[in-house]
């Protein structure tokens, strides 16, 4: 999908200029934007190239505005690997060497967690913009420090939550802000898989820098892995920060000394009082992903671009009669005058968001087509070549990470907690 496409495409159900007033940062997605670069190029570094480095890699390579012309990476094969699909790219093994090259005119970093707040401030402070994967930081206090560096550069930072560039994230939003769905009710988020999250190493010394997701002291586990994407649709959609959170995560099956959880369950409270919930279990993947946002109108199922309305439209009466028949209805409970019935679900098939709709299972942690992450990428190359920020995004961003991180805390520490004061923006 092109940038004309996505405009349209995000438009169908109002007007352009409507989606762009509530979400600015698609404004680099624009057929304006994309003259604005014309037969320019974003020579960009990508530090990091394990399996997300190598996904934004082979977006690049398909964007006529981007040239990559560095790589760095302490793990040799990682490199080696990127360096032959980009055999005139300049590799490094240190990322501050990196940074002093001149050529280099913007950074994506996709390294693990821990080091996410470190390598971005440096290379703020060395005068080159920044797009690094989610989750921003390993903590809160970091999350907080890359945010006022990045206020006090002046310079370009994007954070890896796709979905803000998702066009059936952003046909959903702004169906939610216009208000022709009523009110957010709840939001009910999960995601499920069956495997371990290990990755083979050709040694024991290789261990934690190899399968670093699975130690705290790189990691903070499923909450920032996972659902630091999926609680931001709480924010975005009714644009309020939650007010606390509680949890519980253990180890109930992967026990391979592994320090992070398993499984995961944490509640999320708003002022208005919303609930939002966030699962996640890694030894049984029957129900995927999903993320849902249910509406006094209708419910929303924004991973697979669909909505389904509280009072669909009805359908023939052979088509109603096969469905009664179907669930039961006519059956001897009827007659005799049971007291009670189950309750059943809505069987009705929902609308799509969009044409051409293309979903993920979640079975992948490196990227899936379709979920922004080029467009993402784009919008990186269009602000490392015109110095223009992405309105919003940061902020969006930044709270995702901030309450995954806090309900990983919340976990930790067995309470209920709030986000404190010190950590709060000027953002909603």
């Amino acid at each position: 999908m092109n940038r004309r496409e996505f405009i349209k495409e995000a438009g169908i159900f109002g007007a352009a200029g409507l989606t762009l007033s509530l979400f600015p940062w698609l404004e680099s997605c624009t057929d304006s934007a994309k003259k604005e670069i014309t037969g320019e190029k974003a020579r960009l570094a990508i530090i990091g190239t394990g399996s997300r480095g190598l996904f934004h890699l082979n977006n690049l390579l398909a964007l006529p505005e981007a040239e990559i012309v560095a790589l760095c990476d302490t793990y040799q094969p990682h490199l080696d690997q990127a360096s032959a699909l980009l055999p005139h790219a300049k590799c490094y093994t240190d990322y501050r060497k990196l940074l002093e090259n001149p050529d280099v005119k913007g950074v994506i970093i996709a390294t693990p967690l821990n080091s996410h707040a470190s390598i971005t401030i440096d290379a703020l402070n060395a005068g080159k913009p920044v797009l690094c994967e989610k989750a921003m930081a390993y903590t809160i206090e970091d999350c907080k420090r890359m945010y006022d560096a990045w206020k006090s550069s002046g310079l370009v930072m994007i954070i890896g939550q796709q979905r803000l560039y998702d066009p059936k994230y952003v046909k959903a939003m702004e169906m939610i802000h216009s208000g022709e769905v009523g009110n957010v009710v709840n939001v009910r988020n999960y995601w499920f898989r069956n495997n371990n999250w290990r990755r083979e190493t050709p040694e024991p010394s290789l261990e934690r820098q190899i399968n670093w997701r699975l130690y705290r002291e790189y990691s903070r586990g499923l909450m920032t892995e996972l659902a630091c994407h999926q609680l931001q649709n709480g924010t975005w959609a009714m644009r309020l920060l939650p007010e606390k959170v509680m949890g519980h995560g253990s180890i109930v099956h992967w026990k391979d000394n592994r320090e992070v959880f398993d499984n995961v369950s944490v509640i999320y409270t708003y002022p208005n009082g919303v609930t939002m919930t966030f699962e996640s279990v890694i030894s049984n993947k029957h129900f995927g992903m999903g993320e849902q946002i249910l509406c006094s109108k209708g419910t929303f199922e924004l991973s697979k671009g669909r909505f389904y309305s509280e009072e669909p439209r009805p359908r023939s009466g052979i088509r109603q009669l096969i469905g009664q028949i179907e669930a039961g209805v006519m059956n001897n409970a009827v007659f005799a005058g049971t007291s009670w019935n189950a309750e059943t679900a809505s069987n009705d098939p929902g609308v799509l968001l969009l044409p051409n709709i293309v979903a993920g299972d979640g079975s992948s942690m490196i990227g899936a087509a379709g979920d922004g992450s080029i467009e993402m990428t784009q919008a990186f190359c269009h602000g490392v070549i015109t110095g223009k920020q992405p309105e919003n995004v940061v902020e969006e961003s930044y709270y995702a990470s901030v309450f995954s991180l806090l309900g990983d805390e919340a976990m930790l520490r067995g309470e209920i907690l709030f986000l404190p004061e010190e950590y709060r923006i000027d953002y909603l």
